[in-house]
C-alpha cells in the first residue's frame, strides 16, 4: 500500500528525532511492502525564521492532503518573550485548529526493562499501563475572552474555560471507544465540585454512558486524578478529560515511565473505531529541548512510538504497529539505553544509534 506523509521535523530536536523515525518507517515499508511518500514542511521557529509565520498556509495545504501528520517538535527560546508578536507554538496550535484534531491520545507505560529508572518504588509502578484522551481544541487555550489589560489598580488578566455540549460529546465518545479496545474501563476526570464546566462534562459523560453498557465508567475530580497517578497508577487504564487538566496530568504521568522522551502523542480528527482510519498528528509529548539540539543525545523513542499509533489509527496497518512496538521493548530489554533513561551496567547510545537498533528488530 502506498501512504502520503507529512513531515513537520520542526525545532530543536525535532530534525533528529524524525530522522530516526523516518528510519524505522522505511524500515517498515520494507519488510512489508508498503510504500510512505514523505512531503516535508515547516512549523514552529524555523518557519518563523524563513517564513515569517509559524504555520504558513502550503504546509497546512500539504498536511491537509496527507493521510497523517509526523511533527518533530515545536519551541525555540529565541521567542519566549511573551510579549513578542508570534510564538513557534501558535504554529501547533493552528495545526491542531484547522485539522479539526481534537483528540489528544497519551499512552503511559512503565516497560519492565525501565521499571527502576524512575524516583518511584518498582513495586508501586510495575505493570502500568494507561492511555489519557484528552481533549484538544477547547477549554482555557481557545475560550473567549481571553485577554490582559491595565485597571487604575494594576494589571488584570482572563482566560476562559468554555465547553460547549457536541465538543464534550465527541471527546467523551473517543474514550469509550478506546475503552472498549483495552479492559473495558473508563474513568472521566473533572472539577464537577467546582466548575460550572466540569458540571456539564459530567452531565453528558452520564448521558453518552448509555450507548456503552459494555464499559465501566468512574468519574474521578483531577486533584484526586493526580494522586491517583502517584499512588496506584495500576488502578488506572483509560482517562477522558479536558484540555488544560490533561496537559498537566501527562506530563505528571511521564515520570512513571522514566523520562519524558518515552511518552508519545496522537492527536486526532475523527472517533479511532476499529476498522476506520482517522487524519492525525503524531508527535512525542516533550519539547525541543535546544541544549541538546544537534549533539546527536536526543531519546527518538516517543517519537517512533507516535510514529507506531500513527500506523494504527490513521493508515489501518496494526499489524506494523504492533511489530515496532515489539522492536522497542526488545531493544530496552536488551539494555540499551539514551541518556535520559540510563541506568548502572546499561549500555549508553545516541539518538542514530538508538534508532538503528530499532530498525533492526522490526520483524524478527
Amino acid at each position: 500500500m502506498e501512504f502520503r506523509i507529512a513531515v513537520l521535523p520542526g525545532d530543536g530536536i525535532g530534525p533528529e528525532i524524525i530522522d530516526e523515525t523516518i528510519k524505522v518507517l522505511n524500515t517498515v515499508g520494507i519488510k512489508y511492502n508498503h510504500a510512505f511518500i514523505y512531503i516535508k514542511g515547516l512549523v514552529g521557529g524555523v518557519a518563523i525564521e524563513k517564513e515569517g509565520t509559524a504555520l504558513a498556509m502550503d504546509t497546512l495545504k500539504v498536511c491537509k492532503q496527507s493521510d497523517a501528520v509526523l511533527l518533530g517538535a515545536v519551541g525555540d527560546p529565541k521567542y519566549d518573550d511573551p510579549q513578542a508578536p508570534i510564538h513557534p507554538e501558535d504554529g501547533l496550535l493552528k495545526l491542531r485548529k484547522e485539522l479539526g484534531l481534537f483528540a489528544n491520545l497519551r499512552p503511559v507505560k512503565v516497560y519492565p526493562a525501565l521499571v527502576d529508572n524512575t524516583n518511584f518504588k518498582p513495586e508501586v509502578i510495575r505493570g502500568s499501563d494507561f492511555i489519557f484522551v484528552r481533549e484538544l481544541t477547547g477549554g482555557l487555550y481557545f475560550g473567549r475572552p481571553k485577554r490582559q489589560w491595565k485597571t487604575t489598580r494594576g494589571r488584570r488578566a482572563v482566560d476562559t474555560m468554555s465547553y460547549s455540549e457536541q465538543e464534550i460529546k465527541r471527546i467523551i465518545r473517543v474514550g469509550f471507544e478506546v475503552a472498549r479496545t483495552r479492559k473495558k474501563k473508563l474513568i472521566s476526570v473533572d472539577k464537577a465540585n467546582v466548575l460550572q464546566s466540569s458540571r456539564l462534562w459530567r452531565q453528558v459523560a452520564i448521558e453518552i454512558a448509555e450507548d456503552y453498557p459494555d464499559v465501566e465508567m468512574e468519574h474521578m475530580l483531577v486533584d484526586a486524578c493526580g494522586m491517583r497517578i502517584i499512588q496506584n497508577p495500576r488502578y488506572l487504564d483509560v482517562l477522558v478529560t479536558e484540555n488544560t487538566f490533561g496537559d498537566i496530568l501527562t506530563d505528571e504521568a511521564s515520570m512513571l515511565g522514566g523520562s519524558l522522551g518515552m511518552l508519545a502523542s496522537a492527536s486526532l480528527a475523527g472517533v479511532p473505531i476499529t476498522g476506520n482510519r482517522t487524519l492525525g498528528m503524531y508527535e512525542p509529548s516533550h519539547g525541543s529541548a535546544p541544549r541538546r539540539a544537534g549533539q546527536n543525545l536526543a531519546n527518538p523513542i516517543a517519537t517512533i512510538i507516535s510514529m507506531a499509533m500513527m500506523l494504527s489509527y490513521s493508515l489501518g496497518l496494526v499489524k506494523e504497529a504492533k511489530a515496532v512496538e515489539k522492536a522497542i521493548e526488545k531493544v530496552l530489554e536488551e539494555g540499551y539505553r539514551t541518556y535520559d533513561i540510563m541506568g548502572e551496567g546499561m549500555k549508553k547510545v545516541s539518538t542514530k544509534e538508538m534508532g538503528d537498533l530499532i530498525a533492526e528488530r522490526i520483524g524478527e
